[in-house]
């Protein structure tokens, strides 16, 4: 489990909220407090209290070096307690940020060097009744479209995930 202080940065994909709604209805505490549904770029990424100007900084230019992009959720994957839909169209950005920053192991490694880009919608599903009652949910959802157009850097804090800044993808203008 996270802790205060831990940093993520993550593509926004507000029109796939639904997933996320639909897995809250089934048990909240699979749904993590405060964050959209998303991507993670990066994640667990530099703890807040080392950030630096200019970790903000390459995170905005890298945003900004990607087009605004549609996409389609249509794929579910399942593991032990996990339900997500991957997002191949966004692996060139995901692979992109990690390579700027080769240290931060995604996911802490858990899921390999190279985890799929994914939407999480539930985390901590280990009954498999609730496994199940996800996955049916999600099959009545799919396939999803939405548009990636922004870039959050976000922050756990004691009440949840918080966002410290948002980053247009392809700059001020969204292209």
């Amino acid at each position: 489990m996270p802790e205060p202080g831990t940093t993520a940065v993550v593509i926004v994909l507000p029109d796939a909220a639904p997933l996320l709604e639909a897995a809250w209805r089934i048990d909240p505490v699979l749904v993590r407090r405060g964050v959209p549904a998303h991507v993670s770029l990066l994640y667990p990424f530099v703890p807040v209290s080392a950030l630096t100007g200019q970790d903000e900084k390459v995170i905005r230019s890298l945003a900004a070096s990607f087009p605004a992009a549609d996409v389609l959720l249509e794929e579910l994957v399942t593991a032990s307690g996990f339900v997500g839909v991957t997002v191949p169209e966004l692996q060139p950005m995901v692979d992109a940020f990690r390579a700027r920053w080769p240290a931060v192991r995604p996911y802490k490694g858990r899921f390999g060097e190279r985890p799929a880009a994914h939407v999480t919608v539930a985390m901590g599903a280990d009954d498999p009744a609730v496994a199940s009652h996800v996955r049916a949910a999600m099959d009545s959802l799919l396939p999803l479209r939405t548009r990636a157009t922004t870039v959050q850097l976000v922050v756990l804090t004691e009440e949840g995930w918080r966002p410290r800044f948002t980053a247009p993808l392809g700059g001020p203008d969204g292209r």
